[in-house]
């Protein structure tokens, strides 16, 4: 019985209490990735790659803790990473896949290689969504296979920075995958674009779109993608404005003013590990071997001795991903309600957020100082089809992206931060925006998040989110609305406004969502107005439910 005393203890000195522990468990995979070549420097050979890798696997087993090793296919066929993976680790240390394609992998599967090197970061050539439907399943086929002479069994894990539909649906119908993981949402880097997904934890994709939520249990493919390389929740979102290329600020080992900063990696930890979460908090930790150990280091002596205090007070689980899949799948039929919050600041630059994901949409309120805004809201239909699902994509960009109702980043300039804010009118008839003081954000049940903030012009603005609407209820006595102001020259969605209902399109694709209580105007206040929400009695209510 004492050490259960003493993990109650341990909980509860935490924030939270060992029931919402079992509820909410906070899990960290540590995924490391394996490349056999990296052909954009000199410097950084085979050997320097595998010594990598090595001393990822020893630091590990020093501290007693299990990782997921993820191999692409020219690392498969090198036989040191077996003789490393199987023999050195740790134990209940598993080894996957990791989904760039390589010209050893492309001419195994007969076809012809197209790249500029051996391992070609370019999306058309190192990424599925590069090759025909056709070719993915051959490209599946005979990294399978192959798997499975090397380790004796077929992989269940399988990563990459993007996988599409189609070859994430066939590892699944075919091999049986059991999880997978991409990486978090970000702007041009590396030619990457996924914006507007399902921030941190993890979703089921669609059968059409693997960036896309599905909604229902038919159109999903039930293999959970895990969100990678845990992102900044305050300060990763407007590291870029207006769609320039997007910074990282991440549990990246590799970078100084975050994953190598104890400053960083411990407040990040509070904020994942003892924050409101809902149905479970995660992060993944660890690097691809391409940084080399040198780049890595102090980032990880951080960060992997703090897990480990963790793991063994309790608090934390750390598992592979196949874990952490199969404990998803048995839990969530279909995609639940998360959340991320970080309520304090580690630039004292007095911001606060929340982040709120559920298989409908995503949305993320921000507070800096005394002001409020809804700096994010995009929702997901499971009937919106990737432009890679059917057919190849030909340039060396990828973008994946969902349904925008509100984007703080794309819509905004460095002089005009797009949002959603509270304005009040005053006395002499001129609106203003609202002010407050620091808001209370607690889990309602499994799937809500009540915020509550208190604003100076008195009263309160509470926001119930919940898993297909947003409540946003105020003072009635006070005349107040939600509006919407954009930069002057972004590229908006919109293409109707009724009193009840907004409509838009975006990428050829047609969405709405509803204001089942309050109206919709575009008569704002102020010069970048787009438009406007009023309550009725005091109270707006969003549906963001497809037809």
């Amino acid at each position: 019985m004492k050490p259960f005393k003493l993990l109650l203890i341990a909980l509860c000195c935490a924030g939270f209490s060992a029931q919402a522990a079992e509820k909410a468990p906070r899990i960290v995979n540590i995924v490391n990735f394996i490349r056999n070549i990296e052909p954009r420097s000199e410097e950084i050979t085979e050997t320097v790659l595998y010594e990598t890798v090595a001393r990822q696997v020893a630091q590990l087993a020093e501290y007693e803790l299990p990782a997921t090793f993820l191999l692409q296919y020219d690392a498969l066929i090198n036989p040191r990473y077996k003789e490393l993976l199987t023999r050195d680790v740790y134990p209940g240390t598993e080894v996957g896949g990791w989904w760039e394609i390589t010209q050893p992998h492309v001419e195994a599967a007969g076809l012809k290689w197209r790249g500029r090197y051996p391992w070609d970061w370019h999306a058309d050539v190192g990424f599925a969504t590069g090759y025909t439907p056709e070719e993915r399943r051959k490209l599946v086929d005979v990294y399978m296979e192959k798997f499975r002479e090397v380790f004796g069994k077929y992989p269940t894990a399988i990563g990459s920075w993007f996988i599409d539909a189609y070859t994430l649906g066939y590892m699944y119908d075919k091999y049986g995958i059991v999880s997978s993981c991409n990486c978090k949402d970000q702007i041009g880097t590396d030619g990457y674009t996924l914006w507007g997904g399902y921030w941190n934890q993890a979703y089921y994709p669609n059968r059409v779109n693997a960036y896309m939520p599905a909604q229902t249990r038919r159109g999903q493919i039930p293999v959970p993608v895990f969100r990678m390389l845990g992102s900044d929740p305050i300060y990763q979102y407007d590291n870029c404005v207006g769609g320039a290329l997007q910074g990282v600020i991440s549990l990246e080992p590799v970078y100084g003013d975050s994953g190598a900063s104890r400053q960083w990696v411990e407040w990040f930890f509070k904020s994942i590990f003892e924050e409101p979460c809902l149905a479970f908090g995660y992060t993944q930790a660890g690097q691809e071997n391409s940084f080399t150990w040198p780049g890595m280091e102090k980032g990880l002596n951080i960060q992997i001795p703090l897990l480990a205090n963790l793991f063994r007070e309790g608090k934390i689980r750390v598992e592979t991903l196949t874990e952490s899949g199969a404990w998803f799948r048995k839990h969530f039929p279909t995609t639940p309600p998360t959340a991320v919050s970080a309520l304090t600041d580690y630039r004292a630059k007095n911001r606060k957020t929340v982040w709120y994901n559920s298989r409908y949409y995503r949305t993320n309120l921000l507070w800096e100082g005394d002001t409020f805004c809804i700096r994010d809201i995009h929702l997901f239909d499971e009937r919106m089809e990737s432009d890679y699902y059917r057919k190849a994509g030909t340039t060396n960009q990828c973008v994946y992206t969902t349904l925008p109702v509100v984007d703080g980043c794309m819509w905004s300039t460095q002089e005009q931060l797009a949002g959603l804010r509270v304005m009040f009118r005053k006395a002499d008839g001129s609106w203003s925006e609202a002010q407050g003081t620091a808001p209370a954000v607690r889990e309602k049940g499994k799937d809500k998040m009540q915020i509550e903030w208190p604003m100076t012009e008195g009263g309160e603005l509470d926001i119930l989110l919940s898993e297909d609407k947003m409540e946003i209820s105020g003072p009635q006595e006070a005349e107040w609305i939600l509006e919407l102001t954009t930069a002057p020259k972004a590229e908006l969605p919109f293409t109707a406004f009724g009193a009840k209902r907004v409509t838009a399109s975006h990428s050829g694709f047609g969405y709405a969502f509803d204001c089942l209580k309050g109206t919709v105007t575009t008569n704002g206040p102020s010069a970048a107005s787009v438009f406007t929400l009023h309550p009725a009695n005091g109270k707006i209510v969003l549906e963001f439910r497809p037809e």
